[in-house]
């Protein structure tokens, strides 16, 4: 039998400041969206391309990264996707959204706030190369893929 994946990583800025609340039993959530930006090659141009999601992250990580989750901050994201169904006015509507199982800062946001240090991280944000323009993703080669 196959074994199914659900794993998403993004690296992008959040559009919003986070929201943080509490359910009813006491547990954190922190939701927030992020744009991830994508160049790509139109003839001789290179055209920007976004696209937005949706993130909730749970428990001690969202309290702890919550002062920290501020409009325009570059964050690393891994999780998973979560389809969210629900019936309203006799319409079934669904929404999916990142789950996120790890959170990492990078740059400086519009605030330049330090990372925390109990915040989850993988490696560290300094080793992260800036990609940003055309030039990082242009090797000289015209190949077209």
């Amino acid at each position: 039998m196959a074994v199914d994946i659900n794993v998403v990583v993004l690296v992008g800025r959040l559009t919003r400041d986070c929201e943080l609340k509490s359910t009813p039993q006491g547990t954190s959530v922190c939701r927030f969206s992020i744009a991830v930006n994508r160049r790509k090659r139109t003839g001789d141009r290179w055209e920007d391309e976004v696209s937005y999601f949706d993130v909730v992250l749970w428990g001690r990580s969202a309290e702890t990264l919550n002062p920290y989750l501020q409009k325009g901050r570059q964050v690393s994201i891994e999780g998973e996707l979560r389809q969210n169904r629900w019936e309203q006015d006799g319409k079934t509507n669904s929404k999916v959204e990142v789950v996120a199982n790890n959170v990492q800062l990078l740059g400086g946001g519009t605030q330049g706030a330090a990372a925390p240090s109990a915040a989850p991280s993988r490696s560290d944000a300094k080793n992260v190369p800036d990609m940003t323009g055309p030039e990082a993703f242009d090797d000289g080669d015209d190949i077209p893929f």
